[in-house]
This record gives structure tokens, sequence and C-alpha cells, in this order.
């Protein structure tokens, strides 16, 4: 089956009874996870976006906790795992805004990481194809946000090429 296009839904959607939408979103909340973490996002805190990056950040600081640190290799797809979730975390606010906060607290957490992640070449490009992504996406926000958070990332980039010379 060939799934249709945004706009042949909308249409449709638009003639389906109150009582009708509710049960096609319950009965999409049962296929996929995800669908049911949309929602979940969309009806209980969509409203308070500061709250939810909180929830966001501190699910992120728990994954670091986990990750097996007995070989790079671990650390890597922890890493690569942890940075998939917030995308997807991001992607259900659609704010700019939320994506560069989540971003900045990941690098700033995996910067901190033991054993240092400047010691191995795909973390260390990890961490810096974020800062690239954080600062194309501060760039299309307002002045007074790009100032902000232009702030943050030199904090970010300060300590870590002092870092990076000292141990390369």
């Amino acid at each position: 089956m060939k799934a249709v296009s945004v706009v042949t839904i909308r249409k449709e959607l638009k003639h389906r009874s109150p009582e009708e939408l509710l049960e096609l979103c319950l009965r999409l909340s049962k296929f996929k996870k995800e669908n049911k973490e949309l929602l979940t996002y969309l009806l209980f805190e969509s409203h308070d976006e500061a709250g939810y990056i909180e929830t966001v950040k501190t699910e992120i600081d728990e994954q670091f906790q986990n990750i097996n640190t007995n070989s790079y290799y671990y650390i890597k797809k922890s890493v690569r795992k942890i940075l998939r979730n917030l995308k997807k975390f991001a992607r259900y606010s659609l704010k700019k805004e939320t994506e560069v906060e989540l971003l900045l607290h990941f690098c700033a957490v995996l910067k901190d990481f033991q054993p240092s992640i400047f010691k191995n070449i795909a973390l260390n490009n990890i961490y810096d194809r974020q800062i690239l992504a954080i600062r194309k996406i501060v760039d299309g926000l307002h002045e007074d946000l790009q100032y902000d958070y232009n702030l943050k990332l030199e904090e970010l980039n300060t300590v870590d090429h002092t870092f990076k010379r000292h141990h390369r």
C-alpha cells in the first residue's frame, strides 16, 4: 500500500467527526512508540516548553550515566543512540530554540564525559558536527537569541580547543 500525501490526509480529516478523529489518534498511538511519544508531547508537554526541555535534558543525563565505558566502541554506539533520541525529541517540538538548547546540553555533557571523547576520532567528529549544526540553526534565529546562544557556544569552544591542543 502506498501512503497518500499530507494534503490528501488533511482534506479527508476535515470530513471526519470529532469521535472519528479521536479513534484515529488512539489507533495511531498503538502502532508506534514514536506516535505515542508525539501525542504525549502535544497533549501534555507542549504548553510548557521549558519543562519539556528540562525533562529531555534529565533523560540525556541518565543515558550518559548508563554508558558502558569499557571501550570507545560502546561509548560511540551509546552516544549515537542518545543523539538519535535527542533529535527525535527536538522534532516533536518543532521549535529551533528547543533543538539548540538540547544540542548545547548534549555537547556540554559529551565534552565533560570520561574517558575523554577527544582521544577518539569518531567521538570527536560527532561533537564537532553537533557544534556545526548548532551554529547553523543559531544563524537562523532572532538576533537576541543568536547573541545568547553564541556566548554558550564560545564557552564550549574555548575549553574544547584548549583541551584538544594539549591532548593530541
